[in-house]
């Protein structure tokens, strides 16, 4: 299944940002395994990709301390749509795990905002604040040792109000290694159902105590606009 927010088959200029998650199949978890270690070295390749990230979740893709056995991320930055387009291809790179894994997700979107940066890369603006639809969300960071006990006392409410925000297609919590880099990736119906939780409640107080505190060595808050979505999670479909 297909959203189309800007138009699937609409020429899209500039770089394209690709998210996806899979749940790999019992059968297939060794080769699950040796993608998180092997990093963007498994997606060599891929024409165009400018940035890689290949990443871990919590138990059924939450927010906990506890790793999962079966779900991964992909996190892709491309030089332009058709290289996205190349790698999502039947015959590309992606295949490969869509036949491993139970199920999946996959985004294709632009970035609208962006504030700081992941490894030292940062992400270029290439789309308009969208006026209607679905928009989307990645919020990452590096957390310092000295402050990891302190950030992760505030996450079960953080958790809690989103999984209870109005407007939220989709929550998963992603990360590149245990307790300290972290990212949160979100989908929402509108920017209004993505403000209205981001400046309430348990999260809000959480980005303020952050901030006060100096929990994260490097940090990135990014807004998409979402041209293609695909596939579901936990049953449902995002689209």
């Amino acid at each position: 299944m297909s959203s189309d927010a800007a138009g699937a088959n609409e020429v899209v200029a500039g770089e394209v940002v690709v998210m996806a998650a899979f749940d790999i199949l019992a059968s297939s978890r060794l080769w699950g395994w040796s993608r998180l270690v092997r990093g963007r070295a498994g997606l060599r390749g891929a024409t165009g990709l400018r940035f890689a990230k290949v990443l871990g979740s919590g138990v059924e893709g939450g927010f906990g301390l506890k790793p999962s056995a079966s779900i991964l991320g992909l996190f892709c930055v491309f030089q332009d749509a058709a290289s996205a387009e190349a790698f999502m291809a039947d015959d590309g790179l992606m295949r490969r795990w869509r036949e491993r894994s139970r199920e999946s997700f996959c985004v294709k979107m632009q970035v609208y905002s962006c504030r700081g940066s992941w490894t030292g890369s940062r992400l270029a603006v290439t789309a308009a604040t969208p006026l209607a639809g679905p928009v989307v969300s990645l919020t990452r960071a590096s957390i310092k040792p000295s402050r990891a006990a302190a950030f992760w006392r505030m996450q079960p409410p953080a958790e809690r109000s989103l999984e209870q925000a109005t407007g939220c297609r989709l929550a998963i919590g992603v990360g590149e290694a245990p307790l300290l880099r972290q990212a949160t990736f979100t989908v929402w119906d509108d920017v209004a159902a993505m403000d209205r939780y981001a400046r309430s409640g348990a999260h809000q107080e959480a980005i303020v105590a952050a901030a006060r505190g100096g929990f994260f060595s490097e940090s990135m808050f990014v807004r998409f606009v979402p041209y293609e979505i695909h596939g579901k999670w936990k049953g449902i479909s995002i689209a």
